[in-house]
């Protein structure tokens, strides 16, 4: 004869399971994201490298996350202030840090942040050569590369360089010539690249080193010379001509090159990664749409379209070039090793 087993829970825990299915449940799906409008920060004026890719690559990403992506500059101490302002808000992916990654590697060792790039996430949308450029036209004082070489070796330390400040790309650009020629300049400093390049239009400054992206509009127009890209290769120019290879003059400057800018966006790495994977996707549509690929052709760039592992590969090395050039130099007190920032063979 069969017993029959009558199966008895406990009323508290049959309260809790009860309790806990409907949660198990809805935990598996991520809350929605965006709800609300998102903002990406430029830690630089309008005009620049930085704050032209930021708006492509805006537009494009609004559209794939249905939602306004609104972009606000925020200058100052070279683009630190407003990548520690996105910092200082809520982790949650409505406040988007964008940035030239080459300056941003440099922001640790030049005591700006104890955070580095290990503590984002990074997308890398497109890159830029430095160029050295100078004002064009019937007032230009220099044709030609070997005409600039010539003025910095008869006057060491007077020729002025604009920059966007200490730690920009730009800046990078004229420590880069400096390692190269063993010939000082004279830094003078803006609020931005923009500004830069207009005190090198106006002749308020003898050289803009700034990317060549920021440049080629008034290059094509011929108020700007283009003497040299910071590469071992000539750079193609549409609508102008091509611009020699920095090495045809310079050919000690061969290790430091390239140099240029990437530029891209990240969030702190805790935010939630559903919001992570919401603007990756978006990202990735960006990059491959028509918009970015139109703007980086007419301004001078390629796109990198780096995400994930990649990008932070690439901002690694970006961060071992730029902080060790800068701490060899001088310009640089804290030393990258304090970082784990290895130097690079």
């Amino acid at each position: 004869m069969s017993k029959k087993i009558n199966w008895r829970i406990p009323t508290a825990i049959a309260l809790g399971l009860v309790s806990i299915w409907p949660l198990s449940s809805s935990a598996q799906t991520p809350p929605k994201w965006p709800t609300q409008d998102i903002s990406i920060v430029v830690p630089y004026p309008p005009g620049g490298g930085t704050d032209l890719t930021t708006r492509a690559l805006a537009e494009e990403m609004g559209k794939a996350l249905k939602t306004t992506i609104s972009v606000i500059n925020q200058p100052g101490a070279a683009g630190s202030i407003g990548t520690l302002g996105v910092w200082n808000k809520p982790h949650n992916g409505y406040t988007i840090a964008a940035n030239g990654l080459l300056a941003f590697s440099s922001y640790p060792v030049m005591g700006f942040t104890e955070n580095t790039y290990k503590d984002w996430n990074i997308w890398v949308a497109t890159y830029s050569p430095n160029a050295i450029v100078t004002k064009g036209g019937d007032g230009a004082k220099y044709k030609a590369m070997p005409d600039l070489l010539a003025a910095l070796k008869a006057k060491p330390g007077e020729i002025t360089f604009g920059t966007a400040g200490v730690g920009s790309g730009g800046y990078m650009g004229a420590e880069v010539l400096k390692l190269g020629t063993k010939i000082p300049y004279k830094h003078i400093a803006y609020q931005g690249g923009a500004p830069a390049i207009i005190g090198g239009l106006s002749g308020e400054v003898d050289i803009v080193p700034q990317l060549l992206m920021e440049m080629v509009d008034h290059i094509r127009a011929g108020k700007m010379n283009a003497l040299a890209v910071l590469m071992d290769q000539p750079f193609k120019l549409s609508g102008a001509a091509d611009i020699p290879a920095i090495t045809a003059s310079v050919p000690d400057i061969k290790p430091y090159l390239p140099m240029g800018e990437s530029f891209g966006i990240m969030v702190p790495k805790d935010t939630p990664a559903h919001v992570v994977k919401a603007i990756d996707e978006a990202f990735k549509i960006a990059v491959k749409s028509d918009t970015v690929k139109k703007f980086a052709a007419e301004k001078g760039s390629v796109v990198l379209a780096l995400s994930g592992d990649e990008a932070q590969a690439h901002v690694a090395k970006l961060s071992s070039i730029v902080s060790w050039t800068l701490f060899d130099g001088g310009t640089a007190k804290i030393s990258p090793e304090k970082f784990g920032f290895p130097r690079l063979k």
